[in-house]
């Protein structure tokens, strides 16, 4: 039976089987937004998500990692509006869906569009793609293995989306700690909610060309990142040839972040960065910094202490710039587009789709920050 197949199935057992399954709380104001939101008025909403995550995760466990991540690159941006989400806009930018630090890298975007149509089915124009993203992610860290935690509700979709948005505002792999700093401060985290957010990690892969520069001609006087373990530089290579100007980066091998446990998210993340068995430099770049270190070591001791902050950290970027009040943004019908008011038009701009990009320029994006030619 095909993937398209069994989602539709399981949408109409889930309609069908709609109606006891969760008792109705009173919401909580947090930040604006309000844990139970949908209580009243789509009770099973929280519920259908949860069970759309669980079943995807259960095909295929990039799902979990793929779903944090398009979570974290849609609130870093803009704030928490699922803009990462839109196809098109109707100023006829190039929406951040496009931009080479999305992509063909974005896994997860079926699932939310699974979870979207089966809500629609159930509670019409009424449960917010941005909401919905936020209680996937949240479902997505509980099936790798996080104690969960709540996450309010309330957020309005946005009705724009600019790849130009991402340059110089966006952390990439080759960044160091002052700058990653200096990005997450100026959306309202700290440098612990940056050693913290950085253990999603522990599930996931990297594609080799987000780390080539580490095991291959690292530098004049290293052809390999000194700061690696040599055993583990030297099983990299065996897996991620030297690339070529003509590979295809879709192409391009992916590397669990962490081999011991990676599908689990927990602190053994933390072990390997002190074992220095770390991919990116972003991750590498946590314990040569003297003001990090400390935070990954007690992480690396405490399993327990960094799953309760993890989820912690997450709560705050579910909050980042979100958008509550009706004049600020809409329930979008459909996650990939903008509503039209009845009657209006959208003017037909046919902006230039993103061309693919050839391998070494990936990886000078990836490593240094992400351009517009």
């Amino acid at each position: 039976m095909s993937r398209l197949s069994m989602a539709m199935l399981f949408l109409l057992s889930l309609v069908l089987a709609a109606a006891p399954r969760i008792a109705v709380i009173e919401a909580v104001v947090v930040q604006g937004l309000q844990v139970g939101y949908y209580n009243h008025s789509c009770p099973e909403a929280e519920q259908v998500i949860r069970d759309v995550v669980e079943a995807e995760v259960s095909m295929d466990r990039n799902i979990a990692p793929g779903l944090i991540r398009i979570f974290f690159h849609d609130c870093f941006i803009t704030g928490c509006d699922a803009s990462i989400l839109l196809d098109e806009t109707p100023a006829g930018d190039v929406p951040e869906k496009e931009s080479s630090a999305n992509g063909f890298t974005l896994v997860g975007l079926h699932t939310i569009d699974v979870a979207k149509t089966t809500i629609e089915a159930m509670c019409p124009r009424t449960v917010s793609c941005s909401d919905i993203l936020a209680f996937a992610a949240r479902d997505a860290a509980v099936a790798a293995g996080l104690p969960s935690y709540e996450v309010g509700g309330g957020r309005r979709d946005g009705t724009h989306s600019r790849m130009d948005d991402l340059p110089g505002n966006f952390p990439v792999p080759g960044h160091t700690v002052p700058r990653l700093t200096e990005l997450f401060n100026s959306r309202g985290l700290s440098q612990e909610d940056l050693v913290t957010l950085s253990g999603a990690h522990s599930i996931g892969g990297a594609h080799c060309f987000m780390f080539s520069n580490r095991i291959y001609g690292f530098s004049k006087t290293s052809e390999i990142d000194p700061s690696l373990d040599p055993a583990f530089a030297e099983r990299l290579r065996k897996m991620c040839p030297r690339p070529n100007p003509d590979d295809n980066p879709e192409a391009a091998r992916k590397v669990p972040f962490d081999e011991r446990t990676s599908e689990k998210l927990d602190n053994v993340y933390y072990q390997e960065l002190l074992a220095r068995r770390s991919l990116l430099t972003s991750d590498n770049t946590l314990i040569q910094d003297p003001q990090t270190r400390p935070i990954v070591e007690r992480y690396a001791k405490d399993g327990a202490l960094f799953q309760k902050k993890f989820g912690e950290a997450m709560q705050k970027v579910s909050a980042l710039d979100v958008l509550l009040r009706p004049d600020q943004g809409q329930i979008r019908r459909n996650c990939h587009l903008v509503n039209k008011a009845r009657g209006q038009q959208f003017p037909m701009i046919r902006w230039p789709r993103a061309p693919k990009h050839p391998m070494l320029q990936m990886i000078n994006w990836f490593i240094r920050g992400f351009q517009q030619d």
